[in-house]
């Protein structure tokens, strides 16, 4: 009981907080987010961390696929393997919307 006390209270207070706020510090956080994720380094991160996950994904699934063989889903074979073709003809960006246009 003590903790849903707690948990009511704590809604309660946000509540009011976040009403007395308003639409003037929602704006003013949507500005700053968008000048955080606008910044090249913080963009710069996110693609290296995306090509680092492709890389890892497919290392990963010659693991798998090595192991499993034929069990692989055709629709999880033919996906990887569009990925990996379009990525050696050197096509510019991908399906993750990491690319940096």
């Amino acid at each position: 009981m003590r903790y849903r006390l707690t948990f009511v209270v704590g809604l309660a207070v946000g509540y009011v907080l976040g009403t007395r706020a308003g639409r003037e510090r929602y704006e003013q956080l949507k500005k700053t987010a968008r000048q955080v994720a606008q910044n090249p380094t913080v963009r710069n991160t996110a693609e290296t961390a995306a090509l680092q996950g492709r890389q890892f994904a497919g290392k990963a699934y010659h693991t798998v696929s090595a192991k499993v063989g034929d069990h692989m889903p055709d629709s999880v074979a033919h996906r990887v393997r569009s990925l990996r073709e379009r990525n050696v003809n050197g096509t510019a960006g991908d399906d993750w919307g990491t690319s940096n246009t």
